[in-house]
């Protein structure tokens, strides 16, 4: 049923695409606001020709795919022009569809986007074009799922603001994994520079790391209109597990103020990068330990951090709790400018990592803060390190009424006393000294809830299947029964290897979390006659064990791998573990290698632990695909435990990361308890680091092997090395300082 206007046209207007055009404009009509129910594109064409101030357009439940909602017209304060759902959450905008306002006094709300992607670079936009825009215009209760472009390196934004004086409130974006800011302020002469937006009670859900620049969850202007004020007002949100980059928020403008958000789980920093005169007042950023979990990052004039509260923060450097940076002088308008009359008062850093004074201090970026000041804070360290790192000439800071237990690291320059504190929790659920101190956040915090953010009538959850959390199913030998199973199997099951042998003619798609599990006694032998015997595509993560994988029928073909990660295939944020087993058998071409990831995946972990390799023409790991320079990497996280590496042709690892972005984390390694013996024959290297962030080799025997080569590319790499003996092999070669490990 379509409820029409009474001075509505009774003509239809055809329309040859799924395009629902909304022309909005001020006629003379009736005080009464009407409702129009539209079910088909034909009926929506009809509703919207004469809508008034008041009135609202319904989207009947359903799907509605492939369409372009431009929603514009002018409505009235307190009269507002509506677009909304028949019930909340029944309409879903899938396949390419995407959202544009242009006008005043607009209100969207209650739609969901899911199952398919934005056709253009925005998703839900302010604008109509670069000459129309909305000011005065809301969009709330909005989901957005997932609605990602198929390829991850192809760049959109999920959100973007244009105009003045606009509203963005409970609303859920939760899943994006392509390049790209989830949300975005549009700043520039024509649409306004003095926006005076407001961000509030939205949930910006999980967004896994992008490993690249380009992944941030909030952006406000760019370093070319940083030098004016937005204004803009972000407030009451949740940032939960926002880990796709180290800029949680990139505040790039000027006058724009952060209260009252809550940070949870987040790997990266509230960045002020560019832009003057902001404040961030009354946040809580809660870590809980979580690797890379930052604070604020403190650069330009005239900012203001105060009455925030800070726990179980574990980042250092860029990520730290409180990052102050060393500037450039004359700075131009991309770099990073000398912060200048800095206030950082009143804050409590309660179990963090590290406080940096000085982040950052190189040839160039070599100009210390001045006229700032840091006055009465609460210092409490993690215990697992000292607290305070210090860079560069601290002198023009003034340091004041600041506390720390149980002791004072020896970098402050005065300005803080030591007092040693027992804390407890208080109603609201941050941690306060239970005697009296006149240092730390204020006591009358209220982090907003996380059940007031966002929406009630969707789930705030990323939906996952882990590995082995499926069915398991018995694999008999034999040919190809083990392609029957891969094929057959479900997300998350586990295939059971029986003993004896198995022979595979085509090669193992991966396209979710599966695990292939050797028995418990007795030997699963599995032979491939392909190039590869896995592949893991898009969605895909793998889990092997206790398996003896023959390389013996492989053909001599260039890039043959056990497992491989084919160039574009959209694998991202994948698993692959190999546990308990032996690989031989590699010898069929030059480059035969155990694990070959290709250009535009990114492994979230690789992991081989007790595995024993030998006879292999090319790497065990070779994760060096990304050679353009653009800060992008194959692999976050590699470990290799408790193996066994003989007579191995190249590197057991080639580990690399290019350019000299400092957006990203990784990788990091982990080489303990590892046997290598005649390994890296080919080219005099046992494993190839090139700007690998965090390096941990420790308790391993080289014999006969080649050198260990690390160098750096950028950020502050560490290489913690020790126990190592070394049996005829060259010495390790490397151009950052080695951290002897006990």
């Amino acid at each position: 049923m379509t409820l029409q206007h009474p001075h509505a046209p009774l003509a239809l207007r055809p329309m040859a695409k799924a395009l629902l055009v909304v022309s909005l404009s001020l006629a003379t009509f009736p005080a009464a606001a009407a409702d129009y129910l539209v079910r088909d594109a034909a009926a929506y064409a009809t509703a919207v020709r004469a809508l008034a101030p008041g009135d609202t357009v319904v989207l009947a439940d359903g799907v509605w795919r492939d369409v372009d909602l431009l929603f514009r017209g002018t409505g009235k304060i307190g009269q507002p022009i509506r677009l909304t759902a028949q019930t909340p959450g029944k309409v879903i905008l899938s396949g390419q569809s995407q959202l544009r306002l242009a006008g005043a006094h607009l209100e969207v709300s209650n739609l969901v986007f899911r199952d398919g992607w934005a056709p253009g670079g925005e998703v839900i936009s302010f604008r109509r074009s670069a000459n129309e825009w909305a000011d005065h215009s809301r969009v709330t209760g909005i989901v957005i799922d997932r609605y990602n472009k198929p390829d991850r390196q192809q760049s959109d934004h999920w959100v973007a603001l244009y105009g003045q004086h606009n509203r963005f409130d409970h609303n859920q974006l939760v899943g994006k994994t392509n390049a790209g800011t989830t949300l975005v302020v549009v700043r520039n002469a024509t649409s306004g520079l003095d926006n005076q937006h407001r961000i509030d009670h939205n949930w910006f859900g999980p967004r896994p790391n992008l490993g690249a620049n380009g992944g941030e969850t909030m952006r406000i202007g760019t370093s070319h209109d940083s030098q004016s004020d937005s204004r803009t007002v972000v407030e009451n949100n949740w940032f939960e597990q926002c880990d796709g980059e180290v800029e949680i928020v990139s505040n790039k403008s000027g006058g724009n103020t952060y209260r009252g958000n809550v940070f949870q789980d987040s790997r990266g920093s509230l960045v002020l990068r560019h832009g003057h005169g902001n404040r961030v007042e009354r946040n809580v950023f809660l870590g809980h330990g979580k690797a890379h979990t930052g604070g604020v990052r403190v650069i330009n004039r005239n900012q203001t951090v105060r009455d925030n509260y800070f726990e179980g923060i574990a980042g250092d450097n860029f990520a730290a709790a409180l990052s102050v940076m060393a500037g450039t002088h004359d700075a131009p308008l991309n770099r990073y400018e000398q912060i200048d009359h800095a206030v950082i008062e009143r804050n409590s850093f309660i179990q963090v990592g590290t406080l940096l004074l000085g982040a950052g201090l190189d040839e160039e970026r070599n100009a210390m803060p001045v006229n700032s000041r840091i006055a009465g804070n609460l210092f409490i360290g993690d215990g697992k390190r000292d607290l305070l790192r210090t860079q560069g000439d601290l002198s023009g800071i003034t340091f004041a009424g600041n506390v720390q237990s149980p002791a004072v690291s020896a970098g402050f320059p005065g300005g803080v006393r030591a007092q040693s504190l027992t804390l407890q929790r208080a109603a609201n659920g941050l941690l306060y000294p239970t005697t009296a101190v006149d240092a730390g956040a204020p006591r009358d915090l209220a982090p907003i809830a996380r059940d007031q953010v966002g929406v009630d009538w969707y789930p705030k959850t990323l939906p996952a299947t882990a590995l082995d959390s499926g069915a398991v199913r018995q694999v008999a030998p034999g040919e190809d029964t083990l392609t029957a199973a891969v094929a057959a199997s479900a997300p998350g099951d586990r295939l059971q290897l029986q003993r004896g042998r198995y022979t595979v003619s085509q090669v193992l798609a991966v396209d979710h979390p599966l695990s292939v599990l050797g028995p418990a006694r007795g030997q699963a032998s599995v032979q491939f006659s392909r190039p590869s015997l896995f592949e893991i595509g898009a969605g895909g993560s793998l889990r092997l064990a206790r398996l003896d994988i023959d390389g013996a029928l492989a053909p001599d073909a260039a890039g043959n791998a056990v497992i491989r990660v084919p160039p574009g295939s959209q694998a991202f944020n994948y698993t692959l573990l190999v546990d308990d087993s032996r690989v031989h058998g590699l010898t069929a071409n030059k480059a035969f290698d155990v694990i070959a990831t290709g250009k535009g995946s990114l492994a979230a972990r690789i992991a081989l632990s007790n595995v024993t390799v030998e006879d292999i023409s090319g790497s065990v790991i070779a994760a060096a695909a990304e050679t353009d320079d653009l800060g992008t990497y194959n692999a976050e996280q590699v470990d290799l435990l408790d193996s066994r590496f003989r007579r191995i042709g190249g590197p057991v690892l080639n580990l690399y990361r290019g350019g000299t972005d400092e957006s990203t984390f990784g990788p990091a390694l982990q080489v303990r308890g590892n046997q290598f013996e005649q390994v890296g024959v080919a080219d005099d290297t046992s494993l190839r680091l090139h700007g690998v962030q965090f390096a941990s080799i420790r308790n391993n025997r080289f014999d006969r092997s080649g050198r260990i080569r690390f160098s750096h590319r950028v950020g502050e790499p560490t290489l913690r090395m020790g126990d190592n003996p070394l049996t005829a092999t060259a010495p390790l070669l490397s151009d950052t300082p080695v951290e002897a490990l006990p």
